[in-house]
């Protein structure tokens, strides 16, 4: 289908939601609308989705009636998800300048390969999203990284390179990104942020294959060399692929679980959620719920501190189960904060592994299974070093990192738990 006459867009207070679970046969879940009291955006379902579709978000039932949004800002459930994420929004806002910036806008100029499976559409009889063409490859990396220095520096940029940078490709986030096609899939390219002075994308390479090392699925990664620095390739776990064709997968955030089923922002509410609507077959569900408490023993033991509800996604299964997506923007935030985004356990964010022993049993453990975990993720945590160094990063790099994850407060964490 032809790209759309971006120039031609006239700001509108209604866009139309579609289903592009299988992009040749997309499917018109229902209305989007402007609510200009909270700046919001509402969803009201169409008969046929009523009829044959299934609910979006545990917030968004299948009934009649316009679900407005709770927070100012947002989309209503799910179709918050769909928005773009911080960059995103900027490269809309520096190269499409739309003649009005609300989240209706957003929305539709994320553009049809946003995170997930919703697409927006400004008609509500054909599929008609903002296209951008074909996706760059790994040859054009070069000229998308001088691309992101143009952004950043609100330089122009010409309006045939602009396809280059597709805005609306993942969730959270201000770090500079676009979307690549490597052998017929799609992966996320994330650069440094300005004013950088180690080089992020390689570590957060490095970290993602710790993760696995301490049997944690991970969305897979690789480095990819620039003039300065590197980029890093992450591929999209939102995407399935059947020879040629390809299929996409409802994606919901943390933040929109955990809200749509009126819980706190924890990994014990999250572990939770999988109890209730995960995988059910084979204990899927419970081993799941088991590799969550790993993952947040291993952001605290390496200090991401950026473990924020946008940080964690479940996918949506063909029976309406949730399963825990793999891991992703897993790596050092730096801050030394003593304290993680999300709750850990009774002593509510506090980063310690007394903290996250303290509600094991939401996780499906019992406490010695919970304790073996730790040692574990401890083991390979006190590797971080040897491993880093493997994967490239500078010495330089690795000292300055040291500074908070080997700082007393995680170091004596790691021996009390050692062996």
């Amino acid at each position: 289908m032809a790209a759309i006459d971006i120039s031609a867009y006239k700001p509108v207070d209604t866009l139309y939601l579609w289903w592009a679970g299988d992009p040749a046969r997309p499917m018109l879940i229902g209305e989007l609308g402007m609510v200009r009291a909270s700046r919001g955006v509402s969803l009201r379902y169409a008969a046929h989705w009523l009829q044959s579709g299934f609910p979006l978000s545990e917030d968004l039932p299948l009934i009649e009636g316009e679900f407005l949004p709770t927070d100012k800002e947002t989309a209503v459930g799910a179709v918050d998800d769909a928005r773009p994420d911080r960059w995103g929004e900027r490269v809309i806002r520096i190269l499409d300048k739309p003649p009005r910036l609300s989240l209706m806008e957003y929305l539709y100029f994320a553009g049809d390969e946003r995170f997930g499976a919703l697409g927006v559409s400004v008609s509500k009889e054909r599929y008609l999203p903002r296209r951008l063409g074909p996706l760059p490859e790994l040859a054009d990396v070069a000229q998308i990284d001088e691309l992101v220095k143009k952004i950043v520096a609100g330089e122009p940029v010409p309006a045939e390179q602009r396809r280059l940078i597709a805005p609306g490709v993942t969730m959270g986030g201000a770090r500079p990104k676009a979307l690549l096609n490597i052998g017929g899939e799609q992966w996320v390219l994330k650069f440094s942020e300005p004013g950088e002075y180690i080089d992020m994308p390689l570590i957060e390479h490095a970290a993602m294959t710790l993760a696995a090392r301490a049997h944690i699925r991970v969305a897979a990664t690789q480095p990819i060399g620039l003039v300065k620095g590197h980029a890093v390739a992450v591929k999209r776990f939102d995407r399935t692929y059947v020879g040629a064709k390809s299929r996409r997968r409802h994606a919901l955030s943390a933040n929109v679980v955990l809200k749509a089923a009126g819980e706190r922002l924890g990994y014990p509410e999250l572990a939770q959620v999988l109890r209730r609507r995960g995988v059910v077959d084979s204990g899927l569900g419970r081993a799941q719920m088991g590799e969550l408490f790993r993952r947040m023993v291993f952001n605290i033991l390496i200090d991401n501190t950026d473990d924020h509800e946008k940080n964690h996604a479940l996918l949506m299964t063909d029976r309406g189960e949730y399963e825990l997506s793999p891991a992703f923007d897993v790596l050092p935030a730096g801050h030394a904060l003593g304290y993680q985004q999300m709750r850990v356990g009774a002593d509510m964010a506090d980063s310690t592994i007394a903290n996250a022993l303290s509600e094991h049993a939401q996780f499906g453990l019992k406490r010695d299974e919970a304790e073996a975990q730790v040692r574990q993720v401890v083991a390979v945590a006190a590797g971080w070093k040897d491993h880093f160094a493997a994967a490239g990063v500078r010495s330089a790099d690795i000292e300055s990192l040291a500074q908070q994850i080997d700082r007393p407060f995680l170091a004596d964490q790691r021996r009390e738990w050692a062996g």
